[in-house]
């Protein structure tokens, strides 16, 4: 695996790969890698002959100023979880290499932006647009992998590469979970052991719910109940539990599939989000 940190040696790489007909695939990261990313390696390896994984925290999908000032850098830790793993180049660009001087450009996908995740966090999804299409832009990969974990973001990127006609396939990938059912994700390391311990009630009540609603209950009671319960468990709150259509996230009164259940909630200053399919 090699290390690139500018565009001209990405397309470089880039392009001798395609002289030799090879297929291209990207996964993009912030780092702070897990086993969840690692799943998304192995796709990427199995779907193409080169694999990138970017590794660059992006400020402009940060609401919160704090929140960007703990997010963790691991680039050296990181880059030995992946060297093993198929990957041929790590492209991890500094903040100008991607955002240079007088940029000011930003992508917006208005309707799936400003709901569940987006309505709480303004701008973040604005951000997470703009980067994604331009790493999938700088990298000219064939395919994209992204995880299903943060679904709504998934839609997102679909909606984005359609309407600007971006030659590459989207493919998302199932979240990966604990042994416990707690998905994975680089927040869980901010857990204290005792949230640990209550992190996994989340998914638990959002099965529950999706049992009891595909059972015939009506999806406002099963989600009250189960919004109760988290906190009940010890969550500081609940920010939204809702169903909603899977692609183009309607949300929904009544059981109509293809429909997925999303939450995202707070347990000692740590924000968890997951959703399921119904």
């Amino acid at each position: 695996m090699q290390t690139v940190r500018d565009l001209v040696g990405l397309r470089k790489q880039v392009a001798a790969w395609r002289q030799a007909g090879e297929s291209v695939g990207v996964v993009p990261t912030m780092g702070a890698l897990h086993p969840g990313h690692l799943s998304l390696v192995a796709a990427a390896s199995h779907a193409c002959d080169r694999v990138i994984v970017t590794l660059f925290v992006n400020p402009s999908q940060f609401d919160n100023p704090a929140d960007l000032e703990r997010y963790p850098h691991s680039e050296a830790s990181d880059a030995a979880m992946l060297a093993p793993a198929g990957v041929d180049v790590l492209f991890a660009p500094d903040r100008q290499e991607v955002y240079p001087p007088g940029f000011a450009t930003k992508v917006m996908v208005h309707g799936l932006s400003d709901i569940m995740c987006g309505a709480h966090r303004p701008g973040h999804f604005d951000g997470v647009a703009t980067v994604v299409t331009k790493l999938l832009l700088m990298s000219q990969a064939d395919r994209g992998f992204f995880g299903e974990k943060d679904w709504q973001q998934l839609q997102i990127i679909r909606r984005l590469v359609r309407d600007l006609n971006i030659p590459v396939a989207v493919t998302g990938c199932p979240t990966l979970r604990e042994a416990d059912g707690l998905a994975m994700s680089s927040r869980n390391a901010r857990l204290t052991a005792k949230d640990r311990a209550i992190a996994p009630t989340l998914h638990q009540e959002m099965a529950f719910a999706a049992q009891a609603i595909v059972a015939g209950a009506l999806p406002d009671v099963a989600l009250q109940k189960a919004q109760a319960a988290i906190v009940a468990a010890g969550f500081d709150r609940v920010e939204y539990l809702e169903l909603r259509q899977a692609e183009d996230l309607t949300p929904l009164q009544e059981l109509e599939r293809p429909a997925r259940l999303f939450a995202a909630a707070w347990l000692g200053g740590v924000r968890l989000i997951d959703n399921l399919p119904l």
